[in-house]
């Protein structure tokens, strides 16, 4: 069985600045989700040898929250880019194109996306995610959320952003609506439009 493997940052721990620090990122990406990667591939062995339903049936916990954290964050950081406003690259930036049409038809502007997202992302109880997604039934875009690490199984994800206070407590102590503010400076709009196609074709997500 193939083991799970942190993957690399497609840019450096500091590319994110001003809006989220590297010493967040550098505690995000090497500690948080290295841990569910190792807590992933343990599960994983245990389900492997498990003889009985019930030692199985007790694994499942384990696996959905560190597959769910595995899944979300190797989501979450080619969902990020340097800012274009700060010159680091196209983080912030959405372009005419097929999403920007599916935004501004699901909720009018991308203002009124953020502000949506932001309200119904601020609203989690403890910990969580916010997302953008497709849904598959109607093809249009909906903001949703899940609990702690849950991946998002009822629409094809397009934008995550982790609200665990891991995330930004460091940086934005516990003002998630300045992290969820700021963050919109580094979403990787054209790395969410490619998803958006990808959803919208059908292809294998």
């Amino acid at each position: 069985m193939s083991q799970h493997t942190l993957p690399d940052l497609p840019y450096a721990y500091d590319a994110l600045e001003p809006y989220i620090s590297r010493q967040i990122m550098e505690l995000h990406h090497k500690k948080h989700h290295q841990t569910y990667v190792t807590a992933l591939n343990a599960a994983e062995a245990n389900y492997a040898k498990a003889s009985s339903p019930k030692e199985r049936i007790a694994l499942q916990a384990a696996l959905r929250f560190n597959g769910g954290g595995h899944i979300n964050h190797s989501l979450f950081w080619k969902n990020l880019a340097g800012s274009a406003a700060e010159g680091k690259g196209n983080g912030g930036q959405l372009k005419p194109g097929p999403l920007k049409d599916a935004i501004d038809e699901a909720f009018g502007s991308l203002d009124n996306l953020k502000k949506g997202f932001n309200a119904s992302t601020a609203a989690i109880q403890g910990s969580g995610w916010g997302w953008l997604g497709l849904n598959p039934q109607t093809k249009r875009l909906e903001i949703t959320t899940t609990a702690n690490q849950d991946p998002l199984l009822t629409h094809a994800p397009i934008i995550g952003v982790d609200i665990w206070e891991h995330a930004f407590y460091l940086q934005y102590l516990n003002v998630k609506v300045d992290y969820l503010n700021a963050i919109w400076n580094v979403i990787n709009f054209d790395e969410a439009e490619t998803r958006y196609k990808e959803a919208i074709s059908g292809s294998k997500l």
